[in-house]
């Protein structure tokens, strides 16, 4: 068979049954011409920093740990070794990310979307007297599914080393997160 047509009745509701061997499955299309996504495979993320972490350099890219996550649909998010994104469907992903930091006379501040491990978008930069500073970058990037992987960095610039915020509740202060916006 080359292709199935399916159509509807005039409440807009579309079945489709299909004999299973065990348990059974059900497919929601919505009213859409064209590619329609389901959305139990479009994989997301949603990460932050728990609590502070000091020790940052400074004029050094430095990955920043974001350990505890809110939710990760499809077990792609790795939260305790490589604080890294490697989803396993091929597609365009929105990222985003954030980073506060303190540190004596912090002047400068950047968060900093790296994919395969090379800077790929760079967030505003911050420049205070304060001493504290915050950065956020977005980005929409193509992920192949297999081995493309992106993480989230900082660039600051400091007397001795600066320190990353955490906070308490998600997305408080340090965050990382993602999720599939259109499949390949």
């Amino acid at each position: 068979m080359s292709s199935v047509v399916i159509s509807g009745d005039t409440s807009g509701t579309v079945s489709l049954t299909v004999p299973a061997v065990a348990g059974t499955n059900t497919a929601t299309l919505p009213a859409a011409t064209g590619t329609v996504m389901v959305s139990g495979n479009m994989p997301a993320f949603s990460a932050y920093r728990s609590g502070t972490q000091a020790g940052f350099a400074s004029s050094t890219y430095s990955k920043v740990p974001v350990q505890t996550e809110v939710f990760d649909t499809n077990n792609n998010y790795d939260n305790s070794t490589n604080y890294r994104f490697t989803p396993t469907v091929a597609g365009y992903y929105q990222i985003s990310g954030a980073v506060v930091a303190t540190g004596t006379n912090l002047n400068y501040l950047q968060a900093i979307i790296f994919k395969n491990g090379s800077a790929y978008a760079q967030g505003g930069y911050v420049t205070t007297a304060s001493g504290e500073g915050g950065s956020s970058v977005s980005c929409l990037v193509y992920m192949n599914g297999s081995t493309d992987y992106v993480e989230l960095y900082a660039y600051l610039t400091v007397i001795g080393t600066a320190t990353i915020y955490g906070g308490a509740t998600p997305q408080a202060q340090t965050y990382f997160q993602g999720a599939m916006v259109r499949a390949a």
